[in-house]
């Protein structure tokens, strides 16, 4: 799918003598990059989807696919073995990959990821049944307990507030690896008590559970957790993130949860011409990102460095000097 040719990659791979906007007005070789994303249930699909058709359009000379992944550490794993040359990721995941340790002590340090972009925070959804009596991540345990899809950033948080909470991930709680779609799926039909979802709001699926015709959707607060998370190792990732009401059907109060910050990134291999017009790219067309997800309205430059897991990769960094953001990072 990545190396599929198209009408237009033809052409421009073509030697002519007729010049083509698409082509940067010259005859041009294609470059083909491929944008890691998540599933199809979540934010980052929409949201990658819609980076790629606007790289594709607005780039010269360079076609973007968006790849359908298990997110944030499946992404990071592909962005490593040169499978991807752009990925989403959460904040915590990246901190692990640049360390090599976590999901990651197996495979090494994935020194090769460069930040592009503080794209929105996370909020992370723990959605159960009614009529459990769960009123604390702690409660949990006993349950039917969906934690994401294998590698994902959700499996990986899901997993640390258990812990959090004083639960061992492995052994109390029976666990299933669910994607948001298949885990609300799964809730319709009364196989789980609980799914754990990190994702921007509304993530399709959830929003497509709680219109679901004799269903209520509850949520668990997370703020107790939140303490614990915070006083750990890279726990200045984590933020109190508050669903307020009304950001789903039958959401009637504040919901604290664990937020953590979603990030572009790219391989340091990416020339950094390219990938500067890429960042510019996509705050010069942000409505467009907005109209494939809300969350893309939090995209802003970036001012700072600090904080970031990842190195800023130059290609960025001159975008946001051009533009008067970043003066001294």
């Amino acid at each position: 799918m990545r190396y599929a040719a198209s009408l237009l990659t033809g052409f421009c791979l073509a030697v002519v003598l007729i010049s083509s906007p698409a082509c940067g007005g010259a005859a041009c070789a294609t470059k083909f990059i491929s944008i890691g994303t998540g599933g199809t249930g979540g934010v980052y699909y929409p949201y990658g989807g819609a980076l790629a058709r606007l790289i594709s359009e607005k780039v010269p000379c360079v076609q973007a696919t968006a790849e359908v992944s298990n997110a944030s550490v499946d992404n990071l794993k592909l962005l490593q073995q040169g499978k991807v040359d752009i990925a989403f990721t959460l904040a915590d995941a990246l901190s692990e990959a640049v360390a090599g340790t976590g999901p990651f002590a197996g495979s090494g340090s994935v020194s090769n990821a460069r930040t592009l972009a503080v794209l929105y925070t996370n909020y992370t959804h723990v959605v159960i049944r009614d009529g459990l009596g769960v009123r604390k991540i702690a409660d949990l345990r006993g349950r039917v307990v969906s934690v994401g899809q294998p590698n994902s950033g959700t499996e990986l948080l899901a997993d640390r507030i258990l812990r959090a909470a004083g639960l061992d991930p492995r052994k109390d709680i029976t666990r299933q690896p669910l994607s948001v779609a298949e885990s609300a799926d799964a809730m319709k039909d009364g196989k789980i008590d609980a799914f754990f979802w990190s994702g921007g709001v509304p993530t399709a699926a959830v929003e497509d559970l709680a219109a679901t015709p004799g269903f209520k959707l509850l949520l668990v607060p997370q703020d107790d957790v939140l303490s614990v998370l915070q006083k750990q190792p890279g726990g200045q990732l984590y933020s109190l993130a508050v669903l307020k009401p009304g950001s789903y059907r039958g959401v009637e109060r504040e919901i604290p949860t664990v937020g953590v910050s979603n990030l572009l990134v790219a391989s340091a291999s990416l020339d950094a011409d390219l990938v500067r017009d890429v960042v510019r790219t996509m705050f010069e067309n942000k409505a467009a990102l907005v109209a494939a997800h809300p969350e893309a309205s939090h995209l802003e430059p970036l001012a700072s460095v600090d904080g970031l897991p990842a190195t800023l990769h130059p290609g960025a960094l001159n975008y946001y000097r051009q533009v008067g953001a970043m003066k001294n990072p």
